[in-house]
């Protein structure tokens, strides 16, 4: 079996290896993990300075210890799976372009998935016969027609969305899974099978460690891939406040379609799919509407359910100093492009002071580029 840390040609097997005790580390998020990697050029060098940057920000600090890495790249190796990293030829350009995208994946299938014209399908896990057969067939009639459906393989909607896939394939179309768990761990287990196929057939991904079984907080992160993988995102039923809502409201943040197929008032999970079309988005009933919306697409949806947001724009400054930011920081989240308005400081040296406070655990991050003190 190959390494599953094996990577681009110009990656060591020691930096890959620091990239991912650097992610596992204490604190270091997708944001902060990016903002190192520019600040100190390596991985290793990064975990090097964690403790001084932590000391810093006002506390302790230890990055993930080595044993527990290695320990991890051995349950990759075990599943069949292997790692990619964010600079990777391989990585999806649309999920690329996104904020906080994962800097590293765990992989099962066919990366060649990744280079096809991506449209997720997602929907309620209690799901209506209707909606069910309505997954499968637009999944079918979307892979036929060269598309990767993407989805998150829950019960429902996400499930009969693959399994269409699945049976729809041809033309290089086929389906992608995201997972909440580490990428060993079949959730729910009722989907062990489908999740197999879908790694032999398709492709399956995973953010979470090996080993991680799938909590709340994970499944919003996964919300994001499915969102940044896809060109748009279609609602087959969901009832409002469901994660399904969640994902399509993250499409329309990151500029792509956003689709939902109408359903009676009569029926509660209805009514998500419902209001997202009262909010703007695009009210699809056949697969060829959402193919027509999706072909060549720009980045310039029709849907009008969420315009995108803009972060700050961080230039990598080596000679930066932090920013005295702590002080115009509460518990109530703020723009980090407001911090350098009322600072005064570069934006680099705000973004060290927040990578400080962060790493010290006194500092949250919130969706849209915003900041907040720990409670």
């Amino acid at each position: 079996m190959s390494d599953p840390v094996a990577a681009a040609a110009a990656l060591s097997q020691d930096e890959a290896f620091a990239r991912i005790r650097l992610l596992r580390s204490p604190n270091v998020g997708p944001v902060t993990y990016a903002a190192l990697l520019r600040r100190f050029g390596t991985a290793a060098a990064a975990v090097e300075a964690l403790p001084s940057l932590s000391a810093r920000g006002g506390a302790p600090y230890r990055p993930a210890p080595e044993k527990r890495i290695e320990a991890e790249i051995a349950a990759v190796k075990r599943a069949g799976a292997r790692y990619l990293f964010h600079d990777s030829p391989d990585y999806p350009r649309l999920l690329a372009e996104t904020d906080g995208a994962p800097p590293i994946l765990a992989l099962r299938g066919d990366a060649a998935l990744f280079h096809r014209p991506a449209v997720a399908v997602v929907g309620a896990r209690n799901a209506s016969a209707g909606a069910v057969k309505l997954a499968r067939s637009f999944a079918a009639a979307l892979a036929e027609a060269g598309y990767a459906v993407v989805s998150g393989l829950a019960r429902g909607v996400d499930g009969a969305a693959h399994a269409g896939a699945l049976a729809g394939a041809g033309q290089g179309g086929g389906t992608i899974a995201v997972i909440a768990s580490g990428i060993d761990i079949a959730y729910p287990p009722e989907h062990a099978g489908l999740q197999e196929q879908v790694a032999a057939s398709g492709l399956l991904i995973a953010e979470q460690p090996a080993g991680t079984e799938p909590l709340a907080r994970h499944f919003p992160s996964r919300n994001r891939i499915i969102a940044g993988l896809s060109a748009g995102t279609l609602v087959v039923e969901a009832a409002p406040r469901s994660g399904s809502l969640i994902t399509a409201r993250l499409a329309g943040e990151m500029g792509r379609e956003v689709m939902a197929i109408p359903g009676s008032p009569l029926d509660s999970r209805a009514h998500g799919c419902n209001q997202l079309i009262r909010d703007g988005a695009i009210l699809v009933q056949k697969a060829e509407e959402v193919i027509e919306l999706l072909e060549g697409f720009t980045c310039q949806p029709r849907s009008t359910f969420r315009e995108a947001d803009v972060g700050a724009d961080f230039t990598p400054d080596v000679e930066a100093e932090p920013a005295d930011v702590a002080a115009l920081l509460s518990t109530a989240p703020v723009s980090v492009d407001e911090l350098v308005r009322q600072s005064g400081a570069g934006a680099a040296s705000v973004q060290l002071a927040l990578i400080e406070l962060e790493l010290a655990g006194r500092l949250l991050r919130h969706a849209g580029g915003r900041v907040s003190l720990a409670a």
